[in-house]
């Protein structure tokens, strides 16, 4: 048996495609998958060291992690619509100078933000902290991903601007936000990491009743309507297979952005 340690978040597009692999649900080719669950700015940080070999990254990490990860061409959030959004208490905030509080310095959000406007002043928490922090007014605005663009209406916020309406706008392209990676010193095993990892996405599909417990086990918002929302939005073809265009939108991404000086 190899044991892989397998990092990912809690959010419910997570839980959902490895709940398959890493409970044994599928043929899992005598591997073991030993789920290491942390926040996604945990995450990103945690690959420059290395510490998992297979780990759930931001797209802006997978793009500074190329030396030490290799892509897999399943179990990325990539979509339309899905973008992050900057939100305030009401649009009268001035983005240059008062502090957006984001879910990470690697996250793709902040990278999005920063080729939006290269001159905000940004400070980190963590992304399910975001909402409360706005609305308290500890911060004057702040950048929501996951399940945080179904509910910060209810916290009284407005949105300032849809971060993947406007890159959907600048590229006609799919918005790459999420991604899973393996460490390069397991190479040897991509083929058939990759193909547990398309086995436990079809699994999922297949069978969304019987990977929902451990969805609903680790989801921040616990209400089913928000969770099946947020599955909905983030599992799609692209986390099936990449494709052509999914392929196009990482690469597009990433061209922008050291065009940019931003990577």
């Amino acid at each position: 048996m190899e044991l892989i340690k397998t990092a990912f978040s809690s959010c419910p597009n997570d839980t959902f495609i490895f709940d398959a692999m890493v409970h044994g649900k599928i043929d899992i080719n005598g591997f073991v998958f030993e789920p290491h669950i942390a926040d996604v700015d945990e995450l990103n940080k945690s690959a420059f060291s290395g510490i998992f070999e297979l780990t759930k990254l931001s797209f802006y990490a997978f793009f500074l992690l190329r030396k030490r990860y290799i892509l897999l061409d399943a179990g990325c959030a990539i979509g339309y619509g899905c973008g992050p959004i900057l939100v305030a208490k009401n649009k009268t905030i001035d983005i240059e100078t008062d502090i957006i509080a984001i879910p990470g310095q690697f996250t793709t959000a902040h990278l999005l933000l920063r080729l939006w406007n290269p001159n905000v002043c940004t400070a980190v928490l963590r992304f399910d902290e975001i909402l409360p922090a706005v609305r308290d007014g500890k911060f004057s605005a702040g950048l929501v991903i996951h399940e945080g663009r179904f509910v910060y209406k209810k916290y009284g916020l407005v949105e300032i601007v849809d971060l993947g309406q406007w890159w959907e706008k600048l590229t006609s392209l799919p918005i790459p936000l999420g991604c899973i990676a393996l460490r390069n010193d397991c190479e040897k095993y991509y083929e058939k990491i990759t193909g547990i990892m398309k086995a436990s996405v079809k699994y999922a599909c297949s069978n969304p009743s019987r990977v929902y417990p451990y969805v609903r086990s680790l989801a921040q918002e616990m209400e089913d309507e928000i969770i099946q929302k947020h599955i909905t939005l983030y599992v799609n073809e692209f986390t099936h297979s990449l494709g052509k265009l999914g392929k196009k939108a990482i690469a597009t991404l990433e061209e922008i952005a050291q065009h940019r000086g931003v990577l």
